[in-house]
């Protein structure tokens, strides 16, 4: 379901007069009025968000090969190095 935005077209009250964000399923009609004062709104148009392909995944031969390193927490307070350079540990006290 898409999150879509919609605009005062009066002076609105604290809810709208910035712009409301609405999850609302396709088939949804559109709002017209604000569901707290009734001032007429519109839906604005913005980028949809999208992400393809697994490139939003990061795995640790990606984070290495680009200089980064990667640390997992081991226990209270110690962080263990997965990939990159740096020590083999980092602790807390």
């Amino acid at each position: 379901m898409p999150i879509y935005q919609y605009a005062a077209d009066g002076p609105g009250c604290a809810t709208c007069r910035n712009g409301i964000e609405v999850l609302q399923r396709l088939s949804d009609p559109a709002l017209t009025r604000c569901p707290d004062c009734t001032t007429p709104v519109h839906r604005v148009v913005s980028a949809p968000q999208v992400i393809s392909g697994q490139a939003h995944r990061s795995n640790e031969s990606h984070i290495g090969k680009h200089g980064f390193t990667q640390y997992r927490r081991a226990g209270k307070g110690v962080y263990e190095k997965t990939v990159g350079k740096g020590p083999d540990f980092i602790s807390g006290d």
